[in-house]
């Protein structure tokens, strides 16, 4: 009997292993990223856009990279990846992802066996395995039926716009208008009465490579549901019933995520859709999703290592603010805050309920190299919403990821505003006015913003400092000089610290006074 039993254990182990093998058999390409050592026909050195044609670059991203970034007009981020390299890492069956200018770079689904193969090639600086695993889900949606209006014109979103001084804004008249908000996410339904197709300047499907982000054949039933929630908060709009915190802006709607029973991790297509979005002339990112589950706190979330942190401190320089969620792991094991929300660029916001007091959930700083986190925060916990049950659905959601929105929201007000402010400007202005702003801690960051007081910020500015540097001296007086003769197009700033007599005008009048300030010194 026991000779029996064990026999049985045997052949049942046997067939474990064998299941085993065949799972992996089946399952063998896995999604990598390839980075090569250059672009073939130049290197970030010996770089000259003169050389090179950009047709993926809209004019309005030229103009706000011109304006607003740290690099401006083309740069070396946009040259194609060498298609040539691709051509030579590429075996019979593999199969390209994503490409990413930006990063140099190509993700793959190929076995573990033919990545160790590319490990001596020349043109490859490094190969980095791109996870694909179940992770906690940021969204905690629940159903909500009967709607409190509380204002004719909100409905039951209004609190949560009072809450950050949004309507004020509005009623002067700052609503997004002209502002393009990019929204990365899971899908977005976009039949739903609280999205205005003339305000969807573009959509991308980065998983299926097509133009449809609501849900189509071969995606989950609720993949679209997370996105269209967050994208309502932004942006949503009907009369009486619902308004976003920038409700006339318009929308460049990204699916990056895939959605089975939880949201799993898609570094390659969050990157790639930034660089779409970017490229178009998306004046502000927003994304509600995260990264944890292959990284290590002390050794990752450090502002520099993450595929996803580097995609948006990238775009930031390139013009675009960006605001992620903090994430919702405040109350795990993990507790702190997930990537990308540690870049040095982002606004990463937490949450927070309709007392102003942050929830359990909602993930804490710093970042691993000692910075405080979240930026700042808004209302997350029972966030009104749109819903997908049809196209006047509406929930109730909390979580991190409905703060987000409503911050990049805000972000378009402030732009509206101020079109010149830069994203670090922006970032500033939103820190520097947050409740919490005189002691910032990990728990809430910089605090609960406040839209109008965002607008209202004062820089310090410092007539006649033109070169920043704290000092009236010879250098201000050349650089006006250089603006006036060049007829330099200034920023907002740049022209109330230039324009000395306040006549509102930069010219050699403003010279004459300065040089008389210099010499008085």
């Amino acid at each position: 009997m026991r000779e029996s039993q064990h026999n049985i254990t045997i052949l049942i182990i046997t067939l474990l292993c064998g299941l085993s093998a065949y799972g992996q058999e089946v399952d063998e390409n896995l999604p990598y990223w390839i980075f090569f050592r250059d672009k073939e026909v130049t290197d970030q050195a010996s770089f000259n856009p003169t050389e090179h044609e950009f047709p993926h670059l809209s004019q309005r991203a030229l103009d706000r990279r011109a304006l607003l970034g740290t690099i401006s007009g083309p740069s070396y981020g946009d040259v194609p990846v060498s298609a040539v390299y691709i051509d030579e890492i590429l075996g019979p069956d593999v199969k390209i992802r994503t490409v990413s200018k930006w990063l140099n770079a190509v993700s793959i689904m190929a076995p573990p066996e033919y990545i160790e193969e590319l490990s001596g090639n020349s043109l490859i600086t490094k190969t980095k395995r791109i996870h694909k695993v179940s992770k906690r889900v940021i969204k905690r949606n629940t159903r909500d039926d009967e709607v409190y209006l509380t204002d004719q014109d909100y409905g039951a979103s209004f609190d949560q716009n009072e809450q950050i001084n949004a309507v004020a804004a509005h009623e002067l008249g700052y609503t997004g208008t002209d502002i393009w908000l990019l929204m990365l996410d899971t899908g977005f339904y976009t039949n739903h009465l609280a999205f205005q197709q003339e305000r969807i300047v573009a959509e991308y499907d980065f998983i299926q490579g097509d133009s449809i982000t609501s849900n189509q054949e071969g995606d989950p039933s609720h993949q679209h549901n997370h996105g269209t929630s967050t994208a309502s908060a932004a942006a949503g709009f009907i009369d009486s019933e619902f308004r976003g915190t920038a409700y006339e802006c318009k929308l460049l709607l990204a699916k990056t995520e895939m959605v089975n029973e939880e949201i799993e991790a898609e570094e390659d297509f969050f990157v790639a859709a930034l660089e779409w979005g970017e490229a178009l002339g998306a004046d502000i990112a927003s994304s509600s999703l995260g990264y944890l589950a292959w990284y290590t706190y002390e050794d990752d979330l450090d502002g520099e290592t993450a595929i996803t942190t580097r995609g948006v401190d990238y775009a930031v320089s390139l013009g675009m603010v960006v605001v992620t969620a903090a994430g919702n792991e405040g109350n795990t094991d993990w507790e702190h805050i997930i990537a990308p929300a540690d870049a040095d660029s982002v606004i990463s916001v937490g949450a927070v309920d309709a007392l102003n007091v942050v929830p359990s959930f909602s993930s804490r700083g710093p970042t691993a190299d000692g910075r405080i986190k979240p930026e700042v925060l808004a209302r997350g916990v029972a966030t009104y919403l749109a819903g997908t049950d049809s196209t006047n659905d509406f929930i109730s959601g909390s979580g991190t990821s409905f703060a987000t929105p409503l911050v990049a929201g805000a972000c378009a007000l402030v732009l509206e505003a101020h079109p010149s402010w830069t994203p670090m400007m922006v970032r500033e202005a939103l820190m520097m006015t947050a409740d919490g702003n005189t002691s910032p801690d990990n728990t809430r960051g910089f605090g609960l913003i406040d839209v109008m007081a965002a607008i209202n910020y004062d820089f310090g500015i410092v007539a006649g400092d033109v070169s920043n540097d704290d000092e009236l001296n010879v250098s201000d007086a050349v650089l006006l000089l250089e603006w006036v003769l060049s007829d330099t197009e200034l920023t907002e700033i740049q022209f109330e610290v230039a324009d000395i007599n306040n006549d509102l005008q930069v010219d050699i009048l403003d010279i004459v006074v300065l040089v008389e300030w210099i010499l008085t010194l």
